[in-house]
């Protein structure tokens, strides 16, 4: 069973976002790194560049195909975790600890069409 931290929101395609004040931090969840299996390179966006929710901000590959990465919320990007373009196999390692991006400048009442936990973990059950 795949992992589900509390406290996160999550999306459809698997993407997670914490907010902590004026920053929200991005990642993948635990159920998509297993579905992707190894992976091996993650492309993220350059600092300042304006994400908008449930479009793509990048990409991630592993050895068996290649995903986009979708905004779980609109904001900037005002940080990306350049230690993923070193080790992408981190993200195997804890998908929660290896974050992708952080934001600012974003629109709290975005995180509203997000799922907590509870609903997450009931959506990756129904796709097993």
């Amino acid at each position: 069973m795949a992992k589900v931290l509390e406290g996160l929101k999550y999306t459809e395609k698997h993407e997670w976002v914490k907010i902590e004040g004026s920053v929200a931090t991005f990642g993948i969840s635990d159920f998509a790194q297993n579905a992707l299996g190894d992976i091996v390179f993650v492309d993220l966006p350059k600092i300042g560049k304006r994400l908008k929710q449930a479009e793509s901000f990048g990409t991630i590959e592993s050895v068996k195909a290649a995903e986009d990465l979708y905004a779980p919320m609109s904001g900037d990007v005002m940080e990306t975790n350049l230690e993923l373009s070193k080790k992408p196999e981190s993200v195997n390692a804890d998908a929660y600890s290896a974050w992708m991006v952080k934001i600012q400048n974003f629109e709290i009442l975005e995180s509203d069409k997000l799922m907590d936990a509870k609903k997450y973990e009931e959506y990756i059950s129904s796709l097993q």
